[in-house]
């Protein structure tokens, strides 16, 4: 398995979550799980832009990630390929729903050794970061 989905209803239009990924500020307040916050050192956020930042975990540790936006579609769809270890495609979709948004979350790692060592990790940082970005966007 190198596949993890999460989903959430997110209380927003489309454009409004859109934004707190389309904004860098926004961005590094609600990117990770509990816990974490970030330094972007840049996040150039268009098709092919380049995103550097080091994740600095609740026990003190950094984490340094570097990724590329590899697709954007306002208010539909962001897909970010993580490419330093562990590499990873992660694709975000969002899906008007009743009460807002769909945001579909799909994380496909490009080994399965790899992602079977980290399922522990990522499937509940990613329900937290799907959390976060609902807070964010309820903020605003």
């Amino acid at each position: 398995m190198t596949t993890f989905q999460t989903s959430k209803d997110i209380a927003a239009s489309p454009a409004a979550v859109f934004a707190a990924f389309a904004d860098p500020q926004r961005l590094a307040r609600w990117w990770g799980p509990d816990g974490f916050r970030n330094s972007f050192d840049f996040c150039d956020f268009r098709p092919g832009g380049a995103w550097q930042f080091t994740m600095h975990g609740p026990d003190g540790a950094n984490y340094p990630n570097e990724s590329v936006f590899f697709a954007i579609e306002a208010n539909r769809r962001v897909v970010i390929d993580h490419v330093c270890q562990p590499l990873f495609r992660l694709t975000v979709d969002l899906e008007p729903s009743a009460s807002g948004t769909l945001v579909h979350w799909t994380q496909v790692f490009e080994d399965a050794a790899v992602a079977a060592a980290v399922a522990h990790i990522v499937e509940p940082a990613n329900a937290q970061n799907l959390a976060r970005l609902a807070a964010e966007v309820a903020a605003q």
